[in-house]
């Protein structure tokens, strides 16, 4: 059974791979199309940031779906909704359409919304005492789309006459064979909600515990930080001067140091606890903006943005491993999705931010101003950390 369990763990890591997949090629062209297509400057990363804006918007809709459809058929909707979306994306760039290219990329937030929640379904396919480690072990999947997105994106970006027109239409078939794995893995019997039955506390009620509030800062200031220095990149890469070649280099990199160190994130926040992990998390963040501050040259932007990376998966492991603590089983769809949308709020700002920042501003005041939610998420965590330790203290 546990063989068996493993197997479908495994298939959903590879589900994460190919939404990274999309993912990332999304990023590392969004912003240029954008920059191509949009009126003024400035708006060059409302493309991804109405990805955000879609995929918060879909958030508490995708937990309800969650609870009341069940896993398999919710993942499903939104791997036919990403189709969807690609096809939109693809006619917008060949009409040369922004605004249908917003419409698209909001569209394709629902995939994102119900992909995000491929993490909390994996510890439901192992054993309780495995949960850290299939947390991980699904994030970890998105490897295949740090090696594969940016790839896609080089390789595509050229295949039609309308530069990036193919990329959109590949991302179609990443999502179909998405679709056909996602409906081979057996996910635990779906129990809808019974009328008048017990539903557990409202999210309000959630929110109040310590533990929550941390988790979820941590997660949202954490992906925040990470989303407004990587979908900036791309355009500071260009306005120096180097080729896309090395910004899909970059971006490769910057997603293998967020998905690669799953493979051992579950494993430390076991042994030393998640509150140390995700300060180990604020600490490579600032190393990153340390980096990123002392030129502009392929190197310095490699280093940063890997850095950046495996920060991002120490917050955003521990943040998740955190929230599991905090909610019962009638609970966890409410929990995950509140965990959500202010992930996806924050990052809908941090993207906006960081295309009127990088445009307007530079990629220095950029850097300096991600040191802001930084401080904010190591005050919150001191904070959780003492007061365990006065809990700790009372019990004793």
């Amino acid at each position: 059974m546990m063989r068996r369990m493993n197997r479908h763990l495994l298939m959903l890591a590879l589900c994460q791979g190919l939404f990274l997949t999309n993912n990332v090629t999304f990023i590392a062209i969004n912003g240029i199309v954008g920059l191509s297509l949009a009126p003024v400057g400035w708006m060059a990363t409302l493309p991804i940031t109405a990805y955000v804006l879609g995929s918060a918007m879909a958030a508490m809709p995708v937990a309800w779906m969650q609870a009341h459809w069940g896993r398999r058929r919710s993942f499903q909707a939104g791997l036919v909704v990403a189709m969807l979306a690609c096809a939109m994306a693809a006619w917008a760039v060949a009409s040369r359409s922004f605004w249908l290219l917003l419409a698209a990329t909001v569209t394709a937030g629902f995939y994102a919304a119900n992909a995000a929640l491929y993490r909390f379904a994996g510890p439901e396919l192992a054993a309780p005492s495995y949960k850290e480690r299939a947390i991980s072990l699904v994030l970890a999947g998105g490897i295949v789309g740090g090696v594969f997105g940016p790839k896609l994106a080089s390789l595509t970006r050229g295949a039609l006459e309308v530069p990036f027109a193919g990329a959109y239409l590949a991302l179609i078939g990443v999502a179909a064979l998405a679709l056909v794995v996602v409906s081979c893995i057996d996910f635990p019997a779906h129990v809808a909600p019974v009328k008048g039955a017990d539903l557990g506390r409202p999210a309000l009620e959630l929110a109040r515990q310590p533990v929550f509030l941390v988790a979820v800062a941590a997660a949202a200031l954490g992906y925040g930080v990470m989303n407004l220095l990587m979908a900036a990149t791309p355009i500071a890469m260009q306005q120096c001067g180097l080729p896309f070649e090395s910004t899909a280099l970059v971006l490769e990199w910057h997603v293998l140091g967020m998905y690669v160190p799953s493979f051992f994130t579950g494993n430390l926040i076991k042994r030393f606890g998640a509150l140390p992990v995700m300060a180990a998390g604020v600490l490579l963040n600032l190393v990153c903006v340390a980096v990123a501050l002392s030129g502009v040259e392929l190197t310095q932007f490699l280093v940063a943005l890997f850095t950046l990376g495996v920060g991002w998966n120490f917050l955003y492991i521990g943040g998740t491993t955190l929230l599991t603590e905090t909610y019962r089983p009638e609970e966890k769809t409410r929990a995950q999705g509140a965990m959500d949308t202010c992930v996806f709020a924050t990052m809908m700002l941090s993207s906006f931010s960081s295309g009127a920042l990088i445009t307007t501003s530079g990629w220095t005041l950029l850097n300096l101003g991600s040191l802001v939610p930084l401080a904010a998420v190591a005050w919150a965590l001191l904070w959780l950390a003492r007061q365990r330790a006065r809990a700790a203290t009372a019990a004793g």
